[in-house]
């Protein structure tokens, strides 16, 4: 086979794999739209590093890493996106972590602090009991509209399944008694 018609086939598989997400994600935002799903986001980008810094408070966002400019404007696009889909929002909350308080904010324009979707990076100990009462309260959602969490991927991972990117959609049905079923992910960005 010729390195050209070799390119060609990865060219049309490339395409292919880009379509099939485009349908994806398409039939993924209608199902948004329709409401009832909650939706697990990972907060947009911070300055490199994982955790945060030593001598960390959470009351003092100046010890914590932050959203850099490129995550803020990440955070800002999602509620774009969210808006130029007109995906019905029935609450936003988030952990009281200033970069998931940020990338809601700048997002959605509002949040409610929860303490169970805190940071779980490094403090294995809590995920028993966070992971439940994430799956208590997203399991009961009825809607209307669609209950967002913003959150960390150490967090979310436990709960979904998976672990994703920045300002990710983790799309989840509620299926009743403390059950979440994974719909879907899209990365908007």
């Amino acid at each position: 086979m010729s390195p050209a018609a070799i390119l060609r086939g990865f060219v049309f598989l490339g395409l292919a794999w880009f379509s099939a997400a485009a349908v994806a994600d398409s039939q993924l935002w209608g199902e948004l739209r329709s409401g009832g799903l909650v939706v697990l986001i990972r907060h947009a980008d911070t300055d490199p590093g994982a955790g945060d810094p030593p001598g960390f408070r959470l009351e003092d966002c100046s010890t914590q890493r932050n959203l850099n400019a490129a995550g803020r404007a990440q955070a800002q696009r999602l509620g774009d996106a969210f808006r130029r889909e007109r995906i019905p929002v029935a609450g936003v909350l988030s952990s009281e972590w200033c970069r998931c308080r940020d990338t809601a904010t700048l997002a959605f324009g509002r949040y409610e602090p929860w303490l169970a979707l805190n940071n779980l990076f490094g403090r294995s100990p809590n995920e028993p009991s966070q992971s439940r009462l994430i799956r208590e309260r997203g399991g009961a959602f009825a809607g209307p509209g669609n209950l967002v969490l913003v959150t960390h991927g150490a967090t979310i991972l436990p709960v979904a399944g998976v672990s994703p990117a920045t300002v990710e959609l983790v799309v989840m049905r509620p299926a009743g008694a403390g059950k979440l079923e994974l719909v879907g992910r899209i990365r908007p960005d």
